[in-house]
């Protein structure tokens, strides 16, 4: 296959602007048509109107300067506009197909009036070449965009249950209680840590509980992350106490030969809260309720 000098791409690319300039309205109107129903739910008539018009509007600038590449500095406008649409279709639920079929629909009407005003075979087939893989290119552009998106868009959520999962409650003055729940690793232990700190230090809590109660395995690696919780917790000056320890995880732990050195567990929260309270001068005490109204011996009639 002989490669096209730059002068016949130029040459292809030439229809395309003409087409764009003189046909603008009728070609924006074929082109919504062939988008069919594709993402009606998310995206009304008029807004998918103005984004035709402004697309049509910086690609027909971009082929009129004779690039024919994507790559090209007069394509950056137009990638630009893609990087936008792509992105906010992606956030919107759009599929990858979905918002690819905003390029793609248009390779059909520009093809019928290439065809109309083709007077030789050869030069309508170089033109119809250069249309196809300038928006291939595109095409392929939005998908790669989209799927960019869509990996953000999940990338945000994880971060947000990962922060919804780990939250740092104040059980007492100066006493915080972080419980967790599912598995323990080291992304979430990042966000663990970050969250306990602070909260340490808006608080000035002398005492943090990490209970795993909810953690329903406990390995090397998850001891490894608990013991570098604690250690940046005591290094802000509070103390932790890890409560949940079952016995099915303390004989994992000893299995392991994992190493907690001077770090206090329990078996339960409540356990934990109440020596929490007893390092701190309290203590929580039973105290008889108070009798009902007119009980013997109270005051009242019996």
């Amino acid at each position: 296959m002989t490669e096209r000098t730059p002068s016949a791409r130029a040459d292809g690319v030439a229809p395309l602007a003409r087409i764009i300039e003189q046909h603008r309205d009728e070609l924006l109107t074929e082109w919504l048509a062939a988008q069919g129903r594709v993402g009606r739910g998310a995206i009304n008539s008029s807004e998918l109107r103005r984004q035709g018009g402004e697309f049509l509007g910086l690609l027909g600038a971009a082929v009129a300067s004779g690039a024919d590449s994507v790559d090209d500095r007069a394509f950056t406008p137009v990638r630009s506009f893609l990087d936008d649409l792509s992105r906010a279709r992606a956030q919107q639920g759009f599929s990858p197909s979905e918002t690819a079929t905003f390029v793609f629909a248009l390779k059909g009407p520009l093809f019928d009036h290439l065809r109309r005003g083709a007077t030789d075979a050869g030069a309508l087939a170089s033109q119809v070449w250069t249309a196809t893989e300038l928006f291939d290119a595109l095409g392929l552009y939005t998908t790669e965009v989209h799927q960019r998106g869509r990996e953000e868009v999940i990338q945000r959520q994880q971060r947000d249950m990962l922060e919804l999962s780990t939250p740092v409650v104040t059980l007492w003055d100066g006493v915080l209680a972080l419980p967790m729940i599912g598995t323990l690793d080291s992304a979430r232990t990042q966000v663990v840590m970050e969250t306990l700190l602070q909260r340490i230090v808006d608080t000035g809590a002398d005492i943090a509980i990490i209970d795993i109660t909810g953690v329903p395995t406990v390995d090397t690696l998850t001891a490894q992350h608990l013991l570098k919780t604690v250690t940046a917790a005591r290094l802000m000056g509070a103390e932790c106490i890890i409560s949940g320890i079952r016995p099915q995880i303390a004989q994992t732990i000893v299995h392991l030969g994992v190493d907690l050195g001077n770090v206090t567990t329990k078996a339960s929260l409540a356990d934990a809260f109440r020596l929490a309270l007893q390092r701190t001068g309290r203590t929580v005490a039973r105290v008889a309720a108070p009798a009902a109204p007119g009980a013997p011996g109270l005051g009242g009639r019996a």
